[in-house]
């Protein structure tokens, strides 16, 4: 629940628990086990690396425990399912449950195909994948989406990067369908600024190594924004919120795909928000 919720205070609202109690809790988990599970330090990571240690071991013993129930409490599962993904979904929750589910219902079929979130949008549309992980602008959420998680676009640079005035500015796109990139050019053209598209990279990794090595700016969601980065404030027009979802065709629900939207439904349910990278 602490990592759930993002600290004790909250951890403790969601359980109708005083705060005091739920920080007792963890202090005698911590007598227990003979060391720190929070870091405690304004502004830095939630877990020490023991608690991240023990959260893993946790998050799987929980998964063993569905699973369990799962397996003997359901007739099998088959079919295909044709799942797309963003490059940044792959490594969090989402491939998490994946696994689980493959493990729980050997049977079916999951054929993944990864890209950027409006290719992925057209194959959904068309038919091609039954359903897609990705994102969008927060405002284009529709009401049968089941939302992951929620973030923030933000300007960055290299800290060596000097902007100059009244010149255009260089940025740095994914590819052509980068709807970041389509934003740029409608609502992101502004109080007068010109962006020239300088680099076109269709990873997180290759943008942000352009970044650093100062090639000009990009946008990039808060989860990949390290210190090494400098976040441009009051210069370009204040980026949109984005969020993370699942989608799915109605035309193509089979059983196996409706399942395993419902898994990933009920993980939502219990332990949002979701990790996405």
């Amino acid at each position: 629940m602490v990592s759930a919720h993002g600290g004790v205070t909250r951890a403790a609202e969601h359980l109708a628990l005083s705060q005091p109690a739920v920080s007792h809790k963890i202090k005698r988990l911590e007598k227990v086990l003979q060391c720190e599970l929070l870091a405690r330090r304004a502004g830095g990571p939630l877990f020490t690396e023991a608690g991240t240690r023990l959260l893993n071991y946790g998050r799987r013993i929980l998964d063993l425990h569905d699973e369990a129930l799962a397996a003997l409490g359901k007739k099998p599962l088959s079919g295909t399912i044709r799942l797309g993904m963003t490059e940044d979904t792959t490594g969090g929750d989402v491939a998490r449950i994946l696994g689980r589910f493959t493990r729980l219902h050997p049977d079916t079929n999951v054929s993944t195909r990864i890209s950027q979130s409006l290719t992925l949008s057209h194959w959904l549309s068309a038919g091609e994948i039954d359903i897609a992980v990705l994102q969008v602008l927060k405002k284009e959420v529709r009401a049968d989406d089941v939302v992951l998680f929620e973030d923030r676009l933000h300007w960055i640079k290299s800290h060596d990067l000097l902007l100059k005035p009244r010149l255009s500015v260089p940025f740095l796109a994914f590819d052509e369908n980068c709807f970041y990139k389509h934003w740029v050019e409608s609502d992101g053209s502004e109080f007068g600024h010109q962006f020239e598209t300088v680099f076109e990279c269709p990873s997180v990794s290759g943008i942000l190594a352009a970044t650093r090595a100062g090639l000009g700016v990009s946008l990039m969601n808060g989860l990949h924004i390290s210190s090494d980065l400098e976040v441009v404030e009051g210069v370009f027009p204040k980026p949109p919120s984005i969020s993370y979802f699942a989608r799915s065709n109605p035309k193509s629900r089979n059983e196996a795909v409706r399942a395993l939207l419902q898994e990933i439904t009920s993980e939502v349910e219990n332990r949002a928000p979701m990790r996405v990278t």
